[in-house]
């Protein structure tokens, strides 16, 4: 019976016929692709800092911050803190989607990261730009930077939909829960802002008559007879309210 030998041997001795004559390096480097694939030559990036800037190929850079278990993001043109769920992905990558679970980032294993937005559907790949300061919110708010904030909101909103729309906190705020009552208070403002800049935007505001923020058990939006009415819920800390992303949607359905 003729024996034909092992594969592995086989495979091993073509490879080494073709390298014959090639540099070392080469041969090598030519060996290592064959046996596992062109992903055996991508080099690892090195480890970003924990809180960076980015710069993405197209679109506004932003800052990520993986300092906490849910990471926070942010665009240097925007008020607006993200806070994102990571999930496993395909080939060992992370993605990181929002609270309507649209995917916001994608993270490779070897430390590339791509953005996805509106205007860049498939995603632009962005570059490590450098370390940047923490997103994460103070502890403690004073009633007067509270005041200033729910003042700012809503002029805001008021200038975006061309008429006084007022903030209005339902329950007494702490110096606990104050910082998530403000920020809740901006993401709401950015909403508007963003509604006002669709087409028939402010046709679809008229439907908001006054702005109510109100301490929940978890985060939410309604909107009945003219109350736009966001709920907060300060025992999930930044989790804890809607993004501008779900108070869009609720308008202008």
């Amino acid at each position: 019976m003729r024996s034909f030998g092992s594969p592995i041997l086989c495979c091993l001795s073509l490879l080494g016929a073709v390298l014959m004559g090639q540099p070392a390096e080469a041969a090598s480097v030519t060996l290592r692709v064959m046996l596992w694939g062109p992903q055996a030559e991508s080099p690892r990036r090195p480890d970003a800092p924990p809180v960076a800037r980015y710069h993405p190929e197209h679109g506004d850079d932003f800052i990520l911050d993986r300092s906490t278990p849910t990471p926070l993001l942010r665009f240097e043109d925007s008020q607006e803190v993200w806070v994102l769920q990571p999930q496993p992905g395909p080939r060992g990558d992370t993605i990181y989607r929002n609270d309507i679970g649209q995917p916001v980032l994608r993270a490779t294993k070897l430390g590339g990261l791509t953005l996805f937005t509106v205007d860049n559907p498939d995603g632009a790949a962005a570059a490590l730009g450098g370390e940047a300061g923490t997103l994460r919110p103070a502890p403690f708010m004073s009633p007067n930077l509270l005041f200033q904030r729910m003042y700012q909101a809503s002029a805001r909103a008021s200038r975006a939909a061309q008429r006084v729309i007022p903030f209005l906190a339902i329950d007494d705020a702490t110096p606990e829960t104050a910082t998530l009552l403000a920020d809740t208070a901006t993401v709401t403002a950015e909403a508007i802002t963003k509604v006002s800049h669709q087409a028939n935007g402010k046709i679809m505001l008229t439907r908001v008559v006054k702005v109510m923020l109100a301490r929940g058990r978890k985060p939410d939006a309604t909107l009945n007879q003219g109350a736009l009415t966001v709920i907060y819920a300060p025992e999930v800390g930044m989790l804890g309210r809607p993004s501008s992303e779900r108070i869009v949607r609720l308008i202008v359905k």
